[in-house]
């Protein structure tokens, strides 16, 4: 058995590569091999969201705060609320965020393929994250 102690692990600013706006990465777990899940808690603030990525092995987000905003490619933007559990399956073009008017947290859990947990791709553009939703 292993206890992380909660504040143990510093938090990280989400790079500008990765994310539009101001986004906090607190990490939780990176389990050690042969086990390949690793989790963070990642908070955004209004506005602010992931660039377009994919999972090669998928990703579950489990929604603790606030009000955001998900889309996959092709699809409508989904708005996503405290408690909601999201899964993007395995190479599925996408993107996840805080609403324009408020901050959301969630947890990411997401697993290591050959090292690799996700494939950042172009930013999210301003009229994309704008455009309506339900």
């Amino acid at each position: 058995m292993e206890i992380q102690r909660a504040g143990a692990k510093p938090s990280a600013k989400g790079p500008a590569n990765w994310f539009t706006g101001t986004v906090r990465i607190d990490p939780l777990f990176a389990a050690a091999a042969p086990a390949r899940a690793a989790g963070a808690l990642v908070t955004f603030e209004p506005g602010a969201r992931t660039a377009w990525h994919t999972h090669p092995l998928g990703q579950t987000l489990i929604v603790m705060s606030g009000r955001g905003l998900a889309q996959r490619e092709g699809g409508p933007i989904e708005e996503i609320r405290p408690g909601d559990v999201i899964w993007f399956p395995p190479g599925e073009r996408h993107w996840h965020g805080a609403s324009a008017e408020t901050a959301m947290s969630h947890i990411a859990i997401q697993e290591a393929l050959d090292g690799r947990t996700v494939d950042w791709l172009e930013h999210v553009s301003d009229a994309e994250y704008s455009a309506p939703h339900g």
